[in-house]
């Protein structure tokens, strides 16, 4: 929602600018000029990026006009199944979670907690390190570095689409410079037209330069900055989860692991103890 507001008042402050400044809109329609920038830049981002890189920013882009992927309800709902799975490891023995790790889509605890469990990634990455306390993993400096590089990859990998996209931004001013060159020359083959034909056709060519500039610095960079800091503050849901088994290896009792993963969070979407205390106690049973 941010990100559509944040264009429209973009749009409305240089367009409303333009306008009450006693600019004409015709002059600004160019379309074959937006074809050349807009087309190039294309071109450019599916030459210069991985097929997964293209891939995932075709998902990324969507994404941001929907709310934060983890709000608080997220995060309380996260941290009531992390105290679930540590119990029932204290208290039945490791074990007793293999069943819930090897099919988490069948596990009765884990469908008491639906954004998790809807979220394959989050999935993934929590099953991966509880079957390694299964199979009897103990060090946690041994986990934490696994748990680290796992985050690492991770953490590369989303960049890679905020930096392929904030390269697109770069490149857009000198591409709008491209336009701008070829409306220049298409407008000297018209150098014979009187000054009103050839003024018109003058300032068609520099809308070239204005929309590469625009769309860089009004657009496709903040795009690109939103999905950086969007990737940043997702990847909370899985430090969180990783503060908490480090915590409970290292024996901790499961309300200590879960605080220590409560105080992982940013405290925009961090509960407070005690809702967190509330959730633990009103927490639905599983089979």
């Amino acid at each position: 929602m941010l990100v559509i507001v944040g264009c429209v008042v973009v749009l409305a402050s240089v367009v409303g600018g333009y306008v009450a400044g006693g600019g004409h809109l015709d002059v600004l329609f160019q379309p074959f000029e937006v074809m050349i920038i807009v087309g190039a830049a294309i071109g450019g981002f599916i030459t210069s990026n991985r097929k997964p890189v293209l891939s995932a920013a075709g998902k990324a882009i969507p994404a941001l006009f929907k709310g934060e992927k983890f709000d608080k309800k997220a995060y309380l709902e996260l941290l009531t199944m992390l105290y679930a799975l540590f119990k029932m490891a204290k208290t039945k023995g490791a074990l007793a979670l293999e069943a819930h790790v090897e099919k988490p889509e069948e596990s009765t605890l884990f469908s008491k907690f639906p954004t998790f469990l809807h979220d394959h990634h989050a999935v993934t990455f929590l099953c991966d390190y509880l079957r390694l306390l299964t199979l009897g993993t103990d060090n946690h400096h041994e986990m934490e570095t696994l748990m680290d590089e796992d985050l690492n990859i991770h953490r590369e990998e989303h960049h890679a689409v905020a930096g392929a996209i904030g390269s697109v931004a770069d490149a857009m001013p000198a591409l709008g410079i491209v336009a701008a060159v070829l409306g220049v020359i298409h407008t000297m083959g018209s150098i014979t037209e009187p000054p009103a034909v050839l003024g018109h056709l003058i300032g068609g060519a520099l809308v070239g330069t204005f929309m590469g500039i625009l769309l860089s610095y009004g657009f496709i960079a903040p795009i690109a900055a939103a999905i950086k800091n969007r990737g940043d503050a997702e990847e909370r849901y899985f430090l969180c989860m990783k503060a908490g088994i480090l915590a409970y290896m290292q024996g901790y009792a499961p309300s200590v692991a879960v605080e220590f993963a409560r105080k992982a969070l940013n405290t925009d979407v961090r509960p407070t103890f005690y809702e967190v205390e509330e959730a633990v106690e009103n927490m639905p049973q599983a089979a």
